[in-house]
């Protein structure tokens, strides 16, 4: 009896370390299973203000705004923009004009608030909730303000394949564009400090500043009427608002104003909307 009972506690134990042998290869297991597969790396750095058009209210123009400037940071295009407050081109506008975004004139809350560090004041007027007669119940139904999302515009095939655009930056692409109106409406390029950014395509700069909150030294080039191009979080500007440039120009030194690491934002927006910019980018 003394021989049976210690072979079975032998048994016992080997069956034991094969229980614990193959529960240590199931997580293993699941551990390579994750890191095939590949996990999500978010950069929440790499995720631009959510900027979505405004329809609403005006904006007074401070020193150094330009109209560009100003239909970049709230939605518009430029066209429509000077169109809406009859602006002729070359759509100069002046400190304490206002620019109106809404169609008409209208009962509305003001909300004022600085847009950059150099303390811009936007003004914008936001449409009041509005009391519905009363239900059933007879209880008044009350109707929130409406709000419009960012619009992502669709790009026709037959655009995309018209060449003349090249890669603004070199390095690893850490951020890609997001069309869900609220993260990234570009992409974003890791690279060294000082490291040259180049025109993507040929254009005249149309603005060249730290004017608009979450690009820092920001770069925006009008390449036709239907297209813009930014470049944010440089170190350094080497071009001028007006300047002619040509598709692979270097225009500035890759920085990280605005942000906490060495990238180059960059956008396209085809009438003011943000498009995928690897649509229009050749392979790489």
């Amino acid at each position: 009896m003394g021989h049976t009972g210690m072979r079975q506690r032998k048994d016992r134990s080997v069956l034991k370390l094969l229980v614990i042998a193959l529960a240590m290869g199931t997580l293993l297991a699941g551990c390579s299973s994750t890191s095939s597969n590949g996990a999500r790396v978010v950069d929440r750095n790499n995720a631009a203000p959510k900027r979505p058009t405004v329809t609403s209210g005006q904006y007074i123009v401070k020193p150094g705004d330009t109209l560009f400037s100003i239909a970049f940071r709230y939605g518009w295009d430029y066209k429509e923009l000077a169109a809406r407050n009859n602006i002729p081109a070359p759509y100069t506008i002046r400190p304490g004009q206002p620019i109106r975004f809404s169609s008409g004139a209208g009962g509305s809350t003001t909300v004022v608030g600085s847009t950059s560090s150099s303390s811009r004041t936007t003004v914008i007027r936001r449409p009041v909730a509005t009391t519905a007669p009363a239900t059933s119940n007879g209880k008044s139904a009350t109707t929130a303000p409406s709000t419009t999302s960012q619009t992502v515009a669709q790009v026709p095939a037959a655009e995309r394949a018209v060449g003349g655009w090249t890669w603004p930056a070199s390095g690893v692409l850490i951020g890609k564009f997001a069309s869900n109106g609220s993260l990234n409406k570009g992409i974003d390029i890791a690279g060294d400090l000082g490291q040259p950014v180049f025109a993507a395509s040929d254009g005249a700069v149309v603005y060249a500043g730290s004017g608009l909150r979450g690009y820092g030294e920001l770069i925006i080039i009008k390449h036709s009427d239907t297209y813009v191009s930014a470049y944010g979080h440089n170190r350094r500007l080497l071009v001028r608002e007006g300047q002619q440039v040509k598709a692979g120009q270097t225009i500035a030194e890759m920085g990280s104003t605005g942000t906490d690491r060495v990238k180059l934002h960059f956008e396209i927006r085809r009438q003011g909307k943000p498009v995928d910019p690897l649509q229009f980018l050749p392979r790489r």
